[in-house]
């Protein structure tokens, strides 16, 4: 078997706030081209562990490493796309003028900027909304929009915190499918998601609770390992078994 691309490696990463431990002695790897997913209740350390890999947020202890680079790394952030939980967008402006100014910021030419916008607007089913105020969007739109800018420098790597909540089951569907497309063009795209049918989506799984990564493995691979039927079923054997 051909031996597969690491992209990301955390090295017994920890994280506290004071006495609070978030995260603990995290190692895992993700490689080239696949959809991981990390899957775990709200308060799990899923948020606190993509913020490390962005760069947004230091360890306690322990390392993260991005295209074999030690984050945080200005000239690696380039390389990535992150849509946060909550939307960072500017209301009082249009979708357009949102997309706009992120594009400057990831250094686009003007001609770039004009297709790419155009791109990842048809990507998100927004296009017919591209100049309405952002405040004139619905949560679920707003989600998308977030999507879209994260698309604009077509970066490498795309690090999603819980992409499609709020987003209704058929758009939700379409965007998974434009997922592929991108795990087509070699795009390693990471997602938290606390939604069951979701996880069953990704190619391999990291299972977080309190804080530890309790299994991880191909959707497949955990339920047999835990004869069950459905992720949630595993989800709750591999966290009874850490109890």
């Amino acid at each position: 078997m051909e031996k597969q691309e690491i992209i990301i490696s955390s090295q017994h990463v920890s994280k506290s706030f004071g006495k609070q431990l978030v995260l603990n002695d995290i190692t895992l790897e993700i490689f080239s081209g696949e959809i991981f997913g990390l899957l775990g209740p709200s308060g799990a350390g899923k948020t606190t562990l993509v913020k490390q890999l962005i760069g947004l947020d230091l360890p306690t202890g322990g390392e993260n490493y991005i295209f074999q680079t030690r984050m945080p790394s200005l000239s690696i952030v380039e390389r990535i796309g992150y849509m946060a939980q909550s939307d960072a967008l500017y209301e009082e402006l249009s979708a357009k003028e949102n997309l706009e100014f992120f594009a400057s910021l990831y250094g686009l030419t003007r001609k770039q900027r004009q297709n790419r916008i155009r791109e990842v607007m048809e990507i998100v089913e927004l296009s017919d909304h591209l100049h309405k105020l952002v405040s004139n969007y619905s949560g679920g739109m707003k989600r998308r929009l977030s999507l879209a800018i994260a698309l604009l420098h077509e970066p490498e790597l795309l690090i999603l915190d819980e992409p499609t909540v709020g987003i209704d089951p058929v758009l939700r569907k379409s965007i998974w499918e434009s997922f592929y497309e991108l795990k087509k063009k070699g795009i390693t795209i990471i997602v938290t998601t606390h939604v069951m049918d979701e996880a069953e989506k990704c190619d391999r799984l990291g299972m977080i609770r309190d804080g530890q990564l309790i299994a991880v493995g191909t959707p497949a691979e955990l339920k047999n390992k835990t004869n069950s039927s459905t992720i949630e079923e595993a989800f709750l054997v591999y966290g009874g078994a850490e109890s």
